[in-house]
């Protein structure tokens, strides 16, 4: 059968279009780079902090928290050509002066990037 279309050969058609609330808004892709965040507006009056750039990572090591440098995304499992451009999403591996570690969170929502190690780099 052709796409859209019922057994009987009539065609499916939509009861409303989208209203405004139900729809989503422009996606914000958070690549690697100096830090850079702007302020959105949120439905109900609020404002959410929203994060377009960042090369520092909160990472969790044994129940502390340390702030350190991003160097570079290594793989992505929910698409492998975001990790070619660098851009930070919740799961994607990333590279660390202290090791691999694992974004937790997601940047583009929360406005800071969060992570934590997955193992530690050997002693030079």
């Amino acid at each position: 059968m052709k796409k859209g279309r019922k057994i009987s050969g009539g065609k499916y058609r939509k009861t409303r279009k989208k209203k405004l609330f139900e729809k989503s808004g422009q996606p914000r892709i958070v690549k690697l780079g100096k830090k850079k965040a702007k302020f959105i507006k949120m439905r109900g009056g609020g404002k959410k902090l929203v994060l377009l750039s960042d090369n520092t990572i909160n990472l969790m090591q044994k129940g502390k928290a340390k702030k350190t440098e991003i160097k570079n995304v290594l793989e992505t499992p929910s698409n492998r050509f975001l990790a070619k451009q660098n851009v930070l999403v919740k799961g994607a591996i990333i590279e660390t002066p202290l090791g691999r570690a694992i974004i937790t969170n997601r940047p583009s929502q929360e406005g800071i990037v969060q992570g934590k190690l997955l193992e530690k780099m050997p002693a030079k």
